[in-house]
């Protein structure tokens, strides 16, 4: 099935990032939930091609792995070092033919080592100990909103509903551009009675 494009510059056979008027299905905190809800859409027979999840609040994450030493930068250097010169050797010796492939593969490993060993510990000296760690680090989302089509909004939400997932507060509708807001008329207040109905002052004794 081809999908065809939903923006401006979009090629044919190839599905932008955007909706024309999306309405939102639901707000999950994980993207396993909101990647569950599609799933669970997609084996209602929904045309997921219409739908779109959204990660929103981005933020950060860095996870410390371990403390850097001199001897711990030198060790992942020289295995750094032989992978790549495996990696040369290998490819060397499917285009040169050489007669003892496993001596080239040596002599490639060997100098693998030995250049992964230098760069690693010349890199880790120009730091001069600022980053004394290693650590992996990785975006999330804090929130996922799964928006689809608004003609389809009301099957979605509804084949959701029936299995029991839990789509939280909706985002609602998303006005097409142009759109001026609706504008609610203020209350008319209350006519005061007419002055032949109102009650005159008590009469004297």
């Amino acid at each position: 099935m081809s999908l065809q494009p939903k923006g401006p510059g979009g090629r044919q056979g190839f599905a932008t990032l955007s909706l024309e008027y999306p309405m939102s299905l639901g707000v999950f905190e994980k993207y396993l939930d909101a990647q569950k809800a599609v799933d669970t859409l997609s084996d209602n027979q929904f045309p997921v091609e219409n739908c779109l999840i959204v990660g929103t609040d981005l933020k950060q994450m860095e996870r410390v792995t371990a403390r850097l030493t001199w001897g711990r930068v030198a060790l992942g250097g020289m295995l750094s070092g032989v992978w790549l010169g495996l990696f040369v050797g290998l490819i060397l010796s499917l285009f040169s033919q050489p007669s003892n492939p496993l001596t080239l593969l040596l002599y490639t490993a060997l100098y693998g080592a030995v250049f992964g060993l230098v760069w690693s510990l010349v890199g880790y000296a120009f730091t001069r100990g600022a980053r004394d760690f290693s650590s992996v680090s990785q975006v999330v989302a804090t929130r996922y909103e799964v928006f689809c089509e608004h003609k389809f909004a009301q099957q979605g939400r509804e084949i959701l509903a029936q299995a029991g997932i839990d789509v939280g507060p909706h985002g609602g509708f998303r006005s097409p551009p142009g759109t001026p807001p609706t504008q609610t008329a203020p209350p008319t207040p209350p006519t005061p009675p007419s002055g032949s109905d109102q009650p005159g002052p008590p009469p004297a004794l």
